[in-house]
């Protein structure tokens, strides 16, 4: 067998050949005569992907600072966006772009405001490195507008009621369970959630540094969270994994706890807004702000009294009825 040279794994999987200065990506799996047919069609030079393709301009972005000092949680909302871009256009030349198939890109998206967002937002970053690395002279993504949000898709999360978690409780599958007590008993961010590694947990605590505030946090775990962890296989570094053992995407993790909250009916209740629910949980516990922030790390009061002043108004409302009824029972 000959051995293939001048080939580059990234560390989240991706295979490139090294060609005259430029990184060509592999689509095809590793091992398989499909990855053999890419890898020799690229060194013959017959390959079809032009080196100046979005294809060959998103890798040369991929091992560029731009990509490498961005955050765990941006490059995952990147990745979506940069692989419907590689399968949409990924052999167009990225010099033949201009301002209209910026827009229409946009306008293919337009019924998900925030991911068209992103694909004016991703454009815009791999222009401007086409820019740095000699590819253009312009950017035609520059000043191209987002599109309008309906008012009805920027309503605030809904915390999740006690029916909601007693049905996912009792119908999800394992991941999305884990995924929903990781969530919930940790009080974080869904982001954050898929942070966590196994060395990070002690049996009774887990630890985290907050991808967006970078507040160390030592979090207590309740009885479900241990009990669902201490069952756990522990087939990674990190607590999520995937179909292939490999750390869980955000992406990924949102798009399962999606399909299972369709499953079992719950589709109103988001993944975020577990978090909003263990801080009403913690409210009606009797904790006070500092106490709940020492668990769910914000910065601001402000999120934690809107949650927190629901559950607080409910406890307050149940007392003042234990003194009603006891008044009429006088």
């Amino acid at each position: 067998m000959v051995k293939k040279k001048y080939l580059w794994t990234n560390n989240r999987g991706y295979t490139y050949v090294r060609r005259n200065g430029t990184l060509i990506p592999i689509r095809a799996t590793k091992g398989t005569a499909e990855f053999d047919s890419e890898y020799w069609a690229i060194m013959r030079g017959d390959s079809l992907v032009s080196t100046r393709s979005f294809n060959g301009l998103i890798a040369s972005y991929r091992v560029s600072s731009r990509w490498t000092k961005l955050s765990a949680r941006t490059r995952d909302d990147y990745e979506n966006v940069l692989n419907v871009l590689t399968e949409k256009i990924g052999t167009m030349d990225c010099r033949r772009m201009v301002r209209a198939d910026v827009i229409k890109a946009r306008e293919g998206h337009k019924n998900r405001p925030r991911f068209a967002t992103y694909v004016v937002q991703v454009l815009s970053i791999l222009m401007e490195h086409a820019i740095d690395i000699g590819w253009r002279k312009d950017n035609p993504a520059k000043g191209v507008g987002k599109v309008k949000t309906d008012a009805d898709k920027t309503k605030p999360h809904l915390p999740w009621t006690d029916d909601a978690v007693a049905v996912f409780r009792s119908g999800a599958a394992p991941l999305p369970l884990l995924i929903f007590e990781l969530g919930l008993g940790s009080v974080q961010r869904p982001a954050d959630c898929t942070k966590f590694r196994w060395e990070d947990y002690d049996g009774r605590c887990l630890r985290i540094e907050q991808g967006k505030t970078k507040v160390h946090l030592t979090l207590p775990c309740t009885e479900r969270l241990r009990a669902i962890l201490d069952k756990q296989e522990r087939i990674s570094e990190t607590i999520l994994v995937n179909r292939r053992g490999a750390p869980l995407a955000y992406q990924t993790m949102a798009q399962i706890m999606l399909k299972e909250r369709r499953r079992l009916g719950v589709e109103a209740f988001d993944l975020h807004a577990l978090r909003y629910r263990g801080v009403m949980e913690l409210a009606l516990a009797g904790c006070t702000d500092d106490e709940i922030a020492s668990y769910s790390g914000h910065a601001s009061k402000e999120m934690i009294r809107h949650y927190a002043g629901k559950a607080r108004q409910e406890t307050a409302a149940r007392r003042a009825l234990e003194k009603r009824e006891a008044d009429d029972r006088r």
